[in-house]
């Protein structure tokens, strides 16, 4: 039985829908917020936490993790600037704004930042 997942399959297989978010999340740490569909963002979101607060450790191992997910770059960036700006905050690191529909199919977007 299917019972609950707790994830949504955003109309792809597992290995694409890893790949779509660890783009999304190199992404997002490169421009610090994105304009995507809402259901991506929303999946986006709990990613994103995770990788934050593996960074604010600040050891060796957690930046070998970040760089085997978001590139070596992106990982040297989020253990840096953004871990640094989150050090007492618990949690809540992105935020979520709605936006008006896509024009062309009237997918519902919104936009993903860090707070």
């Amino acid at each position: 039985m299917k019972h609950h997942k707790s994830m949504r399959t955003l109309g792809r297989e597992r290995n694409q829908r890893r790949a779509l978010l660890k783009s999304l999340a190199a992404s997002l740490i490169e421009s610090k917020k994105i304009k995507t569909t809402l259901a991506r963002a929303r999946e986006l979101r709990p990613v994103m936490d995770k990788f934050v607060t593996i960074s604010k450790k600040g050891n060796v191992n957690a930046l070998r993790i970040l760089s085997a997910k978001v590139g070596k770059d992106n990982a040297k960036k989020l253990a840096g600037e953004i871990a640094a700006s989150y050090k007492d905050r618990k949690g809540g690191y992105t935020r979520i704004i709605k936006l008006n529909p896509r024009k062309s199919d009237g997918a519902l977007m919104a936009q993903i930042e860090f707070v």
